[in-house]
């Protein structure tokens, strides 16, 4: 193509004598108008049904079939721009617009020519006696065309020869790249954005499971390629991808409508040509394939169907982008007040209106009615005259607006302020294409409607889009109506505005139907992508414990904070119950109740002793010894208090070292009292004199010191390293546990094992008094007592390990109450027995009853 335009340019250049009517014969307009500025309009006005050659036999020229309504009404609307710049002295004073339109019947080749056909004219010449190839163009703009395809095949002139180019329709992204296409401008937004506006109305309504239908062209293939990487970004799949070529047989249309069906993916973004769409339109019809909703691009998108039920049983619902619809003023009056017997320099006309009412004008045609010329158009509904979709209209009115006003500025130049080189202006009577080329890039107006025109550096105009929906119209008609809008200059997720309008979607669903391949993972569960499979499909995981997701469709789950537990649902995270032993649960209660019970019954006890201090019982072995074991006692039943209630830095410091210190000094007037029982009964013997070295001094000396021991081992604890308040997150999953540290267990172990060392002396010593007289059983008792309390310890570290949570305070507790219950009940008991239901028994003569038979 380049090496033909390469040729005619060389030849354009070399003849001496014009060379001009190379194409005349052929290629004249069919519609022009003289002005001072000429603009070439090229519009596919009719359809090309050739099949493609096989250059087996000489290929037949393009045949021109019937007239597309859409193409002509914007031919229509060009002039009318032109008509309506030419009388707005504002815009270009005292300039007259004229216009050449060119018919390329939907053809690439005859696309080429008629752009050859625009440099030729041999109307051009008329400001020269220059040879034609070195007058200047007229023409300095050429308005086309309505699709990519035959924009590119256009642009391979222009580019060549400089001439700005404005398409109305064309999308392609590839027509952004300004190296291919420098002299390509557009009214409509690039299908970059075009794509991404589809990504995020799947988006939008949740849709992320999808196949694709493209035409085999750049359009649909760069199309689809922009759009899949759009649809990636934003998690959406794409399941396939069928292509529509150029020519199709019908067994391809069925096979691809096969593959249609037989997807799980039943919505299908189709990125399809309009003239294609309309033949793959009317195969789905055949094949009858219903339940599937379309998602449409700006081609076709608004693209009338005849008025059949059946196209709305495919289609109704059809939902996606259209570019913005528009109130023209004028423009609809205008295209009504044309008539084949008003307009005869127009040859197209009679062929438009034999279309539109079905009629012929050829008399010897008998198998249609004769157009009678009393025809109206405002009496019936067309493609060509509905007022209601001016989008198409409103690219090609801002298309030649644009040229309009680049020429404006050219024109009004002033010397010394231009923007070529020397800050010259263009020569006004030999305006070169190029010049209006610069001029177009900079171009900045509203229209009357309050649209604003621009081009950025790609050629490209501002990009916004309408939501339309396919919805049943009168007559059956299908109506385009408009439920949003998407705007990508808005914060990414507020591009897609939706308006109040209800929406009708296929298969006659009242609310957004659900088109995944896996429904959404609900909150409190995470995403497995399933091998081998596209990322849409996957499993929901549930959130181990202690993991929650509180989004849909989570990644990952998030682990919750040590103080936080999951919820039931794994959707939140919930601050964990804290346990300890309370005053207020049952088990406390219980536990204060025995320890005030034991500290009650000490006390009367005590009472007891002293009421009857004189008797012998009490007076025997130590009366001061027994009182300070009672008052000891009392602080080992109250000591298990401290274990009660929540941890604090206090407590724990408390009841640790309380208990080892109250437990030493009961442990050490025990250990005090086993001693003088065997001194006592030693020193009943002839020549002993062995009370007078552990005498009431002594005793309390002994007392003392085995207590002040622990006192400092406590201290040393309390320093070094005290116990503390923790929380213990490792025992239960779902609650935490306050409990208290020991801090070092060194001390704690030291503590532990200085009471059991004093209770093993104790029960040593018990253990060798225990056959002392019947009547004098102090030591038995001491003995049954150190028993119980050595086998309550013993006991209580398995219990104590392998108790979870309070219930190892618990165990704690208990240890301590049944210990001290024991010692209180072994020694005391049988004493008050005696005094209280014995009395007789309660004589110094019936203590010292029995001599022992043997010495110790």
């Amino acid at each position: 193509m380049l090496l033909l335009v390469v040729v005619l340019y060389v030849n354009f250049m070399k003849a001496e004598e014009p060379v001009c009517s190379l194409y005349d014969t052929v290629d004249t307009p069919f519609l022009s108008k003289d002005g001072d500025i000429m603009i070439a309009g090229i519009f596919n006005i009719h359809g090309n049904e050739n099949a493609v050659a096989s250059f087996k036999s000489k290929p037949n020229p393009a045949e021109c079939k019937v007239l597309n309504e859409r193409e002509y009404q914007s031919l229509k609307t060009m002039i009318f721009a032109i008509e309506e710049i030419n009388n707005n002295s504002k815009l270009l004073p005292n300039i007259t617009l004229g216009y050449k339109m060119y018919d390329a019947c939907s053809s690439v080749q005859l696309s080429i020519k008629k752009a050859l056909a625009v440099l030729n004219d041999p109307r051009s010449r008329t400001f020269s006696n220059l040879p034609c190839s070195r007058a200047p163009a007229p023409v300095q703009a050429i308005i086309g065309m309505s699709s990519t395809i035959y924009t590119q095949a256009l642009a391979s002139i222009t580019n060549a020869f400089q001439i700005p180019q404005v398409s109305f329709f064309a999308s392609c992204a590839c027509l952004s790249d300004k190296t291919q296409y420098p002299t390509v401008f557009r009214t409509v937004p690039s299908d970059y954005y075009q794509s991404r506006a589809l990504a995020q109305l799947l988006k939008y309504f949740g849709w992320n499971w999808v196949g694709t239908v493209r035409s085999d062209n750049d359009f649909g293939n760069d199309g689809i390629a922009s759009f899949a990487q759009a649809a990636q970004e934003e998690g959406i799949c794409i399941e396939y991808s069928a292509v529509i070529s150029t020519v199709m047989t019908r067994q391809k249309y069925i096979k691809v409508i096969r593959l249609i069906k037989e997807s799980s993916a039943k919505v299908v973004v189709a990125y399809v040509n309009a003239v294609p769409m309309k033949s793959f339109i009317d195969e789905l019809v055949l094949e009858n394939a219903t339940g599937l909703q379309w998602v449409g691009v700006p081609a076709w998108m608004t693209k009338r169907l005849p008025a059949k039920e059946e196209y709305y049983k495919i289609m109704g619902g059809t939902i996606g982008m259209a570019y913005p619809n528009a109130v023209i003023p004028g423009l609809r009056e205008y295209l009504l007040n044309i008539h084949p017997f008003w307009n005869p320099e127009d040859s197209y006309l009679k062929e438009l209106w034999e279309v539109i009412f079905s009629c012929t004008f050829n008399s010897k045609d008998a198998t249609k009615n004769k157009c009678t010329g009393a025809e109206n158009l405002r009496d019936i509904k067309t493609e060509y005259n509905d007022e209601s979709e001016f989008r198409v209209p409103s690219c090609v009115y801002k298309a030649l607006y644009a040229v309009a006003h680049a020429l404006h500025k050219l024109y009004n130049c002033k010397d010394g302020q231009g923007p070529f080189i020397n800050k010259t202006c263009a020569d006004k009577l030999r305006v070169e294409p190029w010049q209006v080329l610069h001029y177009l890039k900079n171009v900045n107006f509203t229209t009357f409607y309050g649209d604003n025109v621009y081009f950025d550096a790609y050629g490209d105009p501002e990009a916004k889009y309408e939501v339309v929906n396919w919805q049943h119209g009168e007559g059956g008609l299908i109506k385009f109506v408009t439920v949003g809008f998407y705007n990508p200059s808005l914060p990414d997720g507020k591009r897609i505005q939706m308006n109040n309008v209800s929406i009708v979607w296929a298969g006659g669903h009242n609310q957004i139907p659900v088109h995944v391949c896996t429904e959404s993972c609900l909150p409190g569960t995470h995403k497995a992508v399933r091998k081998g499979q596209h990322i849409c499909c996957f499993d929901c995981i549930p959130c181990a414990d202690g993991e929650i997701s509180n989004q849909t469709n989570s990644l990952h789950c998030m682990s919750c904070p040590l103080d936080y537990r999951s919820s039931q649902d794994k959707n939140q995270c919930i601050l964990k119950d804290t346990e300890f032993l309370s005053f207020e649960e049952i088990m406390g209660s219980l536990l204060v109740l025995f320890s005030l019970l034991g500290t009650i019954t000490t006390i009367c006890v005590s009472v007891i002793f002293i009421l009857y201090r004189d008797t012998p019982v009490v007076r025997a072995n130590n009366s001061e010894l027994s009182f300070l074991l009672l008052f000891s006692l009392i602080l080992c039943f109250l000591c298990s208090l401290t274990f009660i209630g929540q941890p604090s830095n206090w407590s724990c410091m408390l009841r640790h070292t309380v208990f080892g210190v109250t437990f030493a000094l009961c442990i050490s007037c025990i250990l005090a009292k086993t001693v003088v029982v065997l001194m006592a009964f030693r020193a009943t013997l002839p020549d002993s004199n062995v009370m007078k070295w552990f005498g009431p001094f002594q005793q309390r000396m002994s007392v003392a010191s085995f207590t002040l021991t622990q006192v400092i081992i406590c201290m040393f604890w309390l320093v070094l390293s005290p116990p503390f308040p923790h929380k213990n997150f490792t025992s239960y999953k779902e609650k935490i546990i306050l409990e208290c540290e020991v801090g070092s267990i060194v001390a704690f172990c030291t503590v532990l094992g200085y009471i059991g060392f004093l209770s093993s002396v104790c029960f040593g010593l018990a253990f060798l008094a225990r056959k002392l007289p019947d009547n004098f059983n102090e030591a038995q008792l001491i003995t049954f007592s150190m028993l119980i309390f050595c086998s309550v310890w013993i006991t209580f570290i398995p219990a104590y390990i392998s108790s979870p949570g309070k219930y190892t305070v618990a165990v704690e507790i208990f240890a301590i109450l049944a210990s001290s219950f024991g010692l209180l009940f072994c020694i005391f008991f049988p004493k008050c027995y005696v005094i209280l239901l014995k009395p007789e028994e309660n004589t110094r003569k019936h203590l010292m009853g029995k001599m022992p038979s043997k010495s110790l």
